[in-house]
């Protein structure tokens, strides 16, 4: 198939790249502009994650379809004494233009009450240190979306001018303006500032990466025409997968770092292997002389056993990346599940490139890939270059160390059994959270709004745990007495009844709504007994809800992973000691990447140097994400290099041999490969929204130490203590692998 495959594109290169331009092209299109004028990050959604059927979820539905009111913006306007002579009056004209804006139903603020400031009904309107107080703007429900949009915008702007209304009166007047669609617009448009950045950084230091392995622009820039036009492909498929599920705003970035990564990774194999191959062929003749022999079909020849080899490669590694995705699909949390089939639609779109994209242009340029380039001119350059560009020689650095690696083989394998699981110690004090608004940037307006609400108008803004129950007023206010009586509650607000249900806001004592404190008071209500349905919800509920279901359905996550990967591996080597050794490598290399997680964004130990505050924990969906990426990711690797290792065992080399010459072989690509994921990852760190830079980060460190500490170190040195025991499987097995083998 991969030979076909590769003849094909060798026969009709410009065909495959005028396909991929008008895939490119229409990719970018679609995602900025959309179909209907809606653009994909138009179709975004935000919010606390949650879990179909919970408790929380539940509540939030009935809250949801009780709620008679619409949307909302509030003016907090800050330095003015609330009792201020002639504030009431100052306000009039504001009041009459927000009235006449199309779609808005009220306009409130402590002013217009009888009695004014002095009114008790006015206090959760005013701030605490009497130096501020509230204007709530609220639309008539059930507005088209259109004309709910128009109006916001309208509302807006005539708040952002009320301070100046009141210099005449309250001259150091200021305001903030927030609400629920600016806080989700604030996040959808750090989304998209987060991805230029991302892409502006990785971009050009990978092309860098690049140039100093193959030692010129040419064969540097295939892997990245490739990942633009991944990138391009993959926001295409993004869009239409927002017409079947909704797409979290953060799943955008994590799987557009990941398709980024993964292509330039596949495309940096196939252009090695290609000119590895024709240098075979043409002896390493990149002169006149190369030029007059076009016609041997010597570039084709070199394509097909490119496919033949790394093609069957980069699909095979595809193949292991998607399956440990895909395993989000058992998660009942529709983030996961979106994150999981999106990232398996840009992972297609990786390969598809890697297979048809670049080898069109390895057929188009053939042997200028194999000649000096031009920098390679350059004296300082030329000797850098001799020490990074991919070279032919059996023997080199990784050989070397491999060598080194093998005359101790116990003593390696323990010290980085001992430096992984020192790193991952931070993540015996893991924390989950499922923040909203904490994960803007310091500095972001909505930000600030929502702090100064949370500090000065605790009164205005909802109860950290909020009870649903199904019940009267009476009844609700009797068992409600209950809730006051608990140890970490502060206290607990008016029942009221909303639809067919009652709502009771209980305050915890302590101000983290997700916090340990908040947790607990959510098992306490859970645990009493009431006469009547109840429902908790909240930040903390949300956690606690969403940590179960997790935990649930890890096992069966594991299970399918795990033996989708033992099959496939076992197919591929033939032996059943190497997958399961992988298994555990893997696993202790993800445990001590999540622990530099854990001591870094939960304990806050580099908050300043990446500009974030920590919010006391990880986002639950980040612990799994970085899992099973990082799973897949280390499996990529794996792949690498035991396809080459296999190769050279199959050729008659002893297993120490092949250890040795496959990681010769393939540590150059795979370090490569992980210099440019790593800048990928890293650019993506230099990003403002935390969930985003948690991702980012910890990838970039599961890579580094995957590529360095197990690939280099912990596998030459297992596979050399296991000797001849790497290959071993039973003899049914043997039979059935004779059959079913995947080998090039």
């Amino acid at each position: 198939m991969f030979e076909s495959l590769g003849r094909a594109v060798a026969h009709h290169p410009r065909r495959a790249l005028l396909a991929w331009l008008v895939i490119t092209v229409l990719g970018f299109g679609l995602a900025l502009f959309g179909v209907s004028g809606e653009n994909l990050f138009d179709r975004l959604t935000t919010g606390e994650p949650s879990v179909p059927g919970s408790q929380s979820s539940t509540a939030n539905g009935i809250l949801r379809d009780a709620s008679t009111s619409g949307a909302s913006l509030t003016l907090a306007v800050q330095n003015v004494d609330p009792s201020t002579a002639g504030l009431g009056d100052a306000l009039t004209s504001a009041r009459s233009d927000l009235m006449a804006i199309g779609g808005v139903a009220s306009v409130i603020d402590p002013l217009v009450l009888p009695g004014g400031a002095a009114n008790p009904a006015a206090a959760p309107l005013i701030a605490q240190d009497k130096h501020g107080f509230l204007l709530v703007v609220e639309l008539t429900p059930g507005l088209s979306s259109s004309a709910e949009s128009t109006a916001l915008r309208a509302v807006e702007r005539r708040l952002d001018q009320v301070p100046a209304d009141l210099r005449a009166v309250a001259p150091d007047a200021t305001g903030q303006v927030g609400g629920a669609t600016l806080i989700f617009d604030a996040i959808t448009s750090q989304v998209e500032k987060d991805l230029l950045t991302g892409e502006t950084i990785a971009l050009p230091a990978a092309l860098l990466v690049m140039i100093m392995v193959f030692g010129g622009f040419l064969a540097a820039s295939m892997p990245m025409v490739g990942a633009i036009a991944s990138i391009a492909g993959g926001l295409g498929a993004l869009l239409g997968l927002s017409y079947v599920i909704d797409l979290d705003s953060s799943v955008v970035n994590v799987v557009t770092i990941l398709g980024l990564g993964l292509s330039i990774d596949y495309g940096l194999l196939i252009v090695s292997r290609f000119r590895e191959e024709l240098h075979h062929l043409t002896d390493g003749d990149g002169g006149l002389a190369a030029r007059r022999r076009r016609g041997d079909g010597a570039v084709v020849t070199a394509l097909v056993r490119t496919m033949s080899t790394a093609g069957r490669t980069v699909t095979f590694s595809a193949l292991t990346v998607a399956i440990s995705i895909a395993g989000l699909l058992v998660f009942r949390p529709q983030i996961l599940r979106a994150v999981s089939a999106a990232g398996v639609a840009v992972i297609v779109v990786a390969v598809a490139t890697a297979l048809t994209l670049v080898p069109a242009m390895l057929v188009l340029f053939g042997r200028r890939l194999v000649r000096p380039g031009l920098i390679s001119r350059v004296p300082v350059l030329r000797t850098l270059l001799a020490r990074t560009a991919d070279v032919q020689s059996e023997e080199g650095i990784f050989s070397r160390l491999t060598g080194r690696v093998q005359r101790h083989p116990w003593w390696v394998m323990l010290g980085a059994l001992a430096l992984l699981g020192a790193l991952a110690v931070p993540l015996t004090h893991l924390e989950l959270r499922n923040s909203t608004t904490q994960l803007l940037p310091l500095g972001s307006d909505q930000r600030d709004y929502v702090q100064l609400l949370a500090r000065e108008y605790p009164a205005a803004t909802t109860a950290p745990v909020m009870v649903v129950a199904q019940t009267s007023l009476e009844a609700a206010t009797t068992w409600a007495a209950q809730l006051g009586g608990l140890a970490d509650v502060a206290s607990v607000d008016p029942p009221s009844p909303t639809g067919s249900h009652v709502v009771i806001g209980v305050r915890p004592d302590a101000t983290d709504p997700g916090g340990a404190v908040a947790e607990r008071v959510v098992r306490e209500v859970r645990a009493l007994d009431a006469p009547f349905p109840v429902w908790v919800t909240g930040q903390a509920a949300g956690q606690l809800d969403f940590t179960a279901s997790l935990m649930s359905r890890v096992p069966w996550a594991v299970a399918i992973v795990a033996l989708a990967t033992l099959v496939l591996l076992f197919l591929m080597t033939g032996s059943v000691v190497i997958p399961i050794k992988a298994l555990l490598t893997n696993a202790i290399s993800i445990a001590a990447s999540l622990g530099v997680l854990v001591w870094v964004f939960q304990d806050a130990h580099l908050s300043g140097l990446l500009g974030f505050v920590s919010t006391g924990g990880i986002e639950t969906y980040v612990l799994v994400l970085v899992i099973a990426f990082a799973f897949g990711l280390a499996m990529d690797y794996e792949v690498f290099l035991l396809s080459r290792i296999k190769e050279l065992h199959d050729s008659g080399l002893s297993n120490d041999d092949a250890v040795r010459l496959g990681l010769q072989r393939s540590g150059r690509i795979i370090t490569s490969a992980a210099a440019i994921i790593i800048v990928v990852f890293a650019g993506f760190v230099a990003g403002k929204l935390l969930v985003i830079k948690e991702v980012g980060f910890a990838l970039a460190v599961a890579v580094l130490i995957d590529a360095t500490v197990v690939r280099l170190l912990l596998v030459p040195a297992t596979m050399t203590v296991l000797g001849r025991g790497n290959w071993w499987s039973p003899p049914f097995l043997r039979r059935l692998y004779a059959r079913l083998a995947i080998t090039h």
